[in-house]
């Protein structure tokens, strides 16, 4: 038992030197820009002041975007999702794949969870012991099932998911816009010092050293952050981009796409006075989303959960709770309403 805990011990530390090499790339970057460029090398006090209020404006976007996709823990699956206590007996003592699969149904009929394993059958976390949410994985490094999982990110030490994907997106955007800035400000001087216009002083290293890391830095982080936006704007994770997900009524990559503009308000809220600042305005909990097949009313779901989670060792369904065994049917849209509850399908040909 010690020595895999000191194993651990130190695989968790080991993770941290990426974003300590970021953070000592930041570091020294603001060091160069503020004491080599604008105390040492720039003359005319305007420039210099100019320069170092819009160059602190978009670090603290960075900085402060960054930290928060760090710092966010990634959500977990709420209590509603695991097994009442029969049929996690039941499912413990079993042998039988298929006996196993019936009992995962039954719970499962009570829950807002339309996806399936590529077989078809009920996703279940053994490592969790929960049934999986829609677009929830298990992550081996953060050794939890993450709610709307895209991907572990060892630039941040964290899963990128539910909790921070906004934070994630905005880190990439600042971090690029951050480059900019400074490929912008310090090409004229890396100029001048490349072709001797200045004399050879210690700021020139850390000038010209800037400039190449910035660009260099750019066009690695625009690549990615192009990627996610074209991610944000079909309303996929990356999981989801390479592996589609797997419906009742079968596989559809574009399964939870509602159109550009919803997909954009699911990540980043619909108020968009929020959207440029890294605070959490993301729609949903995380735990039920709305799909192409199948619209769900939040407050049904959320009445689901809520009773699940109450009532975590009764089997018994209620019959004003949702189910997933909704039979789709090929008409434009159906309504199907039962003690007041309604549930709106939808099927759609379009991508």
């Amino acid at each position: 038992m010690a020595p895999s805990h000191v194993l651990r011990c130190c695989q968790r530390a080991l993770n941290w030197i990426p974003v300590l090499f970021i953070n000592l790339v930041v570091g020294w970057s603001y060091y160069a820009y503020v004491v080599e460029l604008c105390v040492y090398t720039i003359p005319n006090n305007a420039e210099r002041i100019s320069y170092l209020v819009i160059f602190h404006i978009f670090l603290t976007m960075f900085v402060w975007s960054y930290w928060k996709t760090i710092c966010s823990r990634p959500a977990a699956a709420s209590k509603a999702f695991g097994l009442p206590r029969a049929e996690k007996e039941l499912y413990e003592r079993e042998e039988r794949a298929e006996t196993q699969q019936e009992i995962l149904k039954k719970v499962a009929r009570d829950l807002p969870v339309f996806t399936r394993t590529a077989g078809g059958a009920i996703r279940y976390c053994d490592h969790c012991q929960i049934i999986k949410p829609d677009r929830c994985h298990h992550c081996s490094t953060c050794e939890m099932c993450v709610l709307k999982m895209d991907h572990h990110c060892p630039w941040v030490n964290n899963c990128v998911g539910f909790s921070n994907y906004k934070y994630f997106v905005l880190f990439l955007a600042y971090a690029s816009l951050y480059c900019v800035v400074i490929c912008a400000t310090v090409i004229k001087y890396f100029i001048k010092f490349w072709t001797k216009q200045l004399p050879d002083t210690h700021a020139k290293f850390h000038i010209l050293f800037l400039f190449f890391v910035a660009a260099l830095f750019f066009v690695s982080i625009l690549s990615l952050l192009s990627y996610h936006l074209w991610l944000v704007g079909k309303n996929r994770t990356t999981i989801e981009a390479f592996r589609a997900p797997v419906f009742i009524n079968g596989q559809d990559k574009s399964g939870f796409s509602l159109g550009f503009k919803r997909n954009v308000a699911e990540v980043f809220g619909d108020e968009a006075k929020y959207w440029i600042f890294p605070v959490f305005s993301s729609l949903g909990d995380g735990l039920s989303f709305v799909t192409r097949l199948v619209h769900i009313d939040p407050e049904q779901a959320n009445s689901v959960l809520q009773h699940n989670g109450k009532s975590p060792a009764d089997g018994k369904a209620d019959p004003c709770v949702l189910g997933n065994n909704i039979q789709h049917t090929p008409d434009d849209s159906k309504e199907k309403n039962d003690a007041g509850q309604t549930v709106s399908v939808t099927m759609e040909s379009g991508p």
